[in-house]
Order: structure tokens, then C-alpha cells, then sequence
């Protein structure tokens, strides 16, 4: 054999698996659809899923009920919101590394973050299943709700190592380029949890009653039920991610690579933390215009999280397929992923405005009565606001490019300052003057200014001079 050719056979990339996408190759555009849309289904059937759970509670239990679960998922975010940060970070590691075709690095990265999600799930079910009361005292949780809130919480505390594994698994899939399996993992939970809820929480069949428990439990047996079928499914398809023989060992932390993974997990997972803050935040002032604005907020806000997901979506099919690049040194690929994924969001997110904005008093109806006086308030806020997703949209799919070389620090304090001198400071600094609209003018406000730092950082900032995956080989 010839030199060249022997070359050309060591550079080839392995061949892909079932479900594999090489996202360093063929049209960007028509690629990042294909891997996004998948994810968005998955984004949605999770929403579907929590709406869902929560008609069979409310219809079942009663407010009481319904009130303790949502005392329950204030303490739970806090948790996902770190776990979602380190599972970012591992799916930037694999993706650079299946890029530069380093499997092995990548099968490195999955058994230290698979081994270190691990421990974190079991450590925090055990604290937060004692800690439970403690905490939902401290959130004030209503007297009526409070044993139902103790109750479900604790059973789900127990299901956070299989959850924590399941997102860690489904992330890691995303970055070698399966978006199809997590969608189809998601189906699998969705199925499992929302057809056990009623079953468990009346007693249906052969199954005991167990009230709120019974809705917790239903989560707890669709986490570990899917998270064995996802570690299964790596092996029996023969994954590029599974780990064999001496790789299990990878398992064992690596040091080096968790400090990458926290280092940089951590500032990811952050951000969700500011944007429930900020959230939070503008609730506190949306409850002093009255309980017709409340109401009007809450109705709109149901759909603003599904204008949300196309963005969420592409993020993170832009982040995947930029880490495969920047692994390939592609730097021209990613660049151009960026804005695809920027022109992509704008249609999608775009088309969802416009349809809300064409039928918003049917879908307000879905949750406010047709002769509420807060509807019309819902459609004032739809048409001052909702358009602002489409720039703040945008500002989520460069930053998803820019994380995937590692830069975390700079886009977590355009989101800070976005955030609080920009939407609240506009809302707490207009209002006296401007009355409710402030608040709905406050979010175009703060999604312009981070659009205009996060493009500028984009285009200018020293972004593309970091070495996230030459610490991490």
C-alpha cells in the first residue's frame, strides 16, 4: 500500500453508528435542522409531560396538591440547574474529541462524568431526603401543602441519581451527533410517568393508593426504567460511547477532566439560575398591578415556554455540532453554524410568534375563561413582549457556539448585567412613569442589550484563543 493511501485510510473518520451524525461535513443548514428538530421534540414532550402530571394531581388531589409540587420544583431546579451545566460541559468534551477523532478521550470524558454525576445524585438524594423539611419551611410552603410537598419531594430526591444519569446520557449522545435516541428515551419517560400517575395515585388495578406519592413515584420508576434502556441501548447498538474491558476503569474520576467539567459546568448551570432569579424578580412586580395581571402573566407565560423552545433547541444542536468542528479545526464550519442556527431560530421562533399573535384568544382560552377581564391584558403583554424571544434567541444560539470552545465566564455576565441593570432596572425604573407596560417593554430592552454584547463578544472578543480540549486530552 502507498504512503498517501495508507494516509488517507489512518485520516478517515471510523465509520458511524446507528443514530451517529458527523456534523463536520455536508450543508450546515439542512444538518442543523435535522439534528434540532429532534431535541425540540423531546423539549416539548418534557413540557407536555409536567402539564400532564400536573392535570392528574390538580383533577385527583386538589389545589393542596398541586401547590406542594410546585413548592416541590423550586427545590429541585436548583439542583438540575448544576447537573444540566456539568452534562454541557462533558457533551462539549465528546463532541471535540469525536471531532478530532479522539474516541478514546471521549469515552474518558463519559466515564468521568458518568462516575461523577453518579456520586453527586446519590450524595444529594441522601442530604435532600433528610434535608426536605428544612427546606420547603424555609420556602414558606403553605400549611396545607406541606405534608404532601414532604411527601413528594422526598420520593423524588430519590430518583436524582437515575434522573442526573439520564440527562448526562442523553447530552452525551447529542455530542458524538444522535439527537434521535434521546427523543426516543424521552417518548419512553413520558409514557412511563404519565401513564403510572393515575394508577398510583388512585390505586388503580393491581397497584397500591398513594396519593402525591404515587405522582413522585411514577417519575422515580420512568428515570430508572429509561436510564437502564439508554445504557443498554449503548451496548446492544454498539455506540461509540460504550465502555469495554479496561475502559471501565474510566469510570474512576479524572481529576484533570473534572476540573474542566465543574470549572466550566458550573457557570453553564448558573445561567439558569439568573434567568429564574430575574424571573422571580419581575413576578414579585407583576403581583402589585393586581390578579387580573397575574393571572394575564401566568396565561402568557405558559406559551411564551414553548416560543422558547426552537431556541433551546438549536442551542443546543448548534453547541454539539461546533465542538465537533472546532475538535476538526473547522473554524470556517463553526462560524457559519452560528449564524445558520441565528437564521433558523429567527423562522422558527418567528412563525410561533405569529401563530400566537393569529389565534392568542383561543390559546389564552386554554387557560383563562373567554369573558376573564385578563385576557385582553394576556394580549397587550403578547404583543409588547413576546417578539423580544426572537433577539434573545439569537443571543442563546452564539452564546451555544461560543460555550463550545469553553467560553463560559464572559456570556454568564452579559446575562447578568442583560439581565438585572437591563430588564429589572428598566422595569423598576419605569414604572412609576410608564405604568404596567414597563414590564412588558422591560424584556425588548433587556433582550437588545444582550444581543448587542453577546454579537460583539462573537465578532470581537478572544473567544476563539481558548483551549478547552488540548487541557482535556
Amino acid at each position: 500500500m502507498a504512503d498517501s493511501e495508507l494516509s488517507e485510510e489512518l485520516a478517515a473518520p471510523p465509520p458511524l453508528r446507528h443514530g451517529q451524525r458527523d456534523l463536520t461535513v455536508g450543508p450546515i443548514a439542512m444538518t442543523l435542522i435535522a439534528f434540532a428538530l429532534p431535541t425540540l421534540g423531546a423539549n416539548v414532550l418534557q413540557s407536555l409531560n409536567g402539564s400532564i402530571n400536573a392535570i392528574w394531581i390538580g383533577n385527583f388531589l386538589g389545589e393542596a396538591a398541586l401547590a406542594a409540587t410546585s413548592n416541590a420544583n423550586i427545590v429541585m431546579f436548583l439542583t438540575f440547574a448544576a447537573v444540566f451545566g456539568l452534562a454541557m460541559a462533558s457533551t462539549i468534551l465528546i463532541g471535540q474529541a469525536m471531532g478530532r477523532r479522539d474516541l478514546d478521550a471521549a469515552k474518558r470524558t463519559l466515564g468521568t462524568s458518568f462516575g461523577m454525576v453518579a456520586l453527586i445524585g446519590v450524595v444529594t438524594a441522601i442530604i435532600g431526603y433528610l434535608a426536605v423539611p428544612a427546606l420547603l419551611r424555609a420556602l414558606a410552603t403553605p400549611a396545607a401543602a406541606y405534608p404532601l410537598a414532604v411527601a413528594y419531594t422526598r420520593v423524588i430526591f430519590l430518583g436524582l441519581p437515575f434522573i442526573f444519569l439520564n440527562v448526562l446520557l442523553s447530552s452525551a449522545m447529542r455530542g458524538v451527533g444522535d439527537a434521535m435516541t434521546p427523543l426516543k428515551a424521552m417518548i419512553l419517560n413520558v409514557a412511563i410517568d404519565a401513564g403510572l400517575n393515575p394508577f398510583l395515585i388512585r390505586g388503580w388495578g393491581p397497584f397500591p393508593e398513594m396519593g402525591i406519592a404515587g405522582s413522585a413515584t411514577a417519575s422515580l420508576v420512568a428515570s430508572v426504567v429509561t436510564t437502564g434502556v439508554l445504557i443498554a441501548y449503548l451496548y446492544r447498538k454498539r455506540l461509540p460511547l460504550a465502555l469495554r474491558g479496561a475502559e471501565m476503569h474510566y469510570l474512576r474520576p479524572d481529576w484533570p477532566l473534572v476540573r474542566i467539567i465543574v470549572g466550566k459546568g458550573l457557570p453553564m448551570g448558573f445561567q439558569m439560575v439568573v434567568l429564574s432569579l430575574g424571573m422571580l424578580l419581575m413576578i414579585g412586580l407583576v403581583n402589585r398591578q393586581g390578579v387580573d395581571t397575574t393571572a394575564a402573566y401566568g396565561a402568557i407565560g405558559q406559551l411564551w415556554g414553548y416560543i422558547q423552545m426552537p431556541a433551546l433547541a438549536i442551542s443546543a444542536g448548534v453547541s454539539a455540532m461546533a465542538a465537533q468542528n472546532i475538535g476538526a479545526g473547522k473554524w470556517d464550519r463553526v462560524e457559519r453554524t452560528a449564524w445558520a442556527g441565528s437564521a433558523i431560530n429567527l423562522g422558527m421562533t418567528g412563525t410561533l410568534v405569529l401563530l400566537i399573535y393569529l389565534t392568542d384568544r383561543p390559546l389564552l382560552g386554554l387557560f383563562l375563561t373567554a369573558s376573564s377581564p385578563a385576557v385582553p391584558i394576556a394580549v397587550h403583554i403578547h404583543n409588547l413582549a413576546s417578539w423580544s424571544f426572537l433577539l434573545f434567541g439569537v443571543s442563546m444560539v452564539l452564546g451555544a457556539a461560543m460555550r463550545a470552545n469553553g467560553a463560559v465566564a464572559v456570556p454568564l455576565v452579559i446575562l447578568i448585567f442583560a439581565m438585572f441593570p437591563g430588564r429589572l432596572g428598566f422595569a423598576y425604573g419605569l414604572l412609576p412613569s410608564l405604568g404596567a407596560d414597563a414590564l412588558w417593554w422591560a424584556f425588548p430592552f433587556g433582550s437588545a442589550i444582550s444581543l448587542v454584547l453577546t454579537t460583539l463578544y462573537f465578532q470581537y472578543g478572544g473567544w476563539r484563543r481558548l483551549k478547552m480540549q488540548e487541557k482535556a486530552a
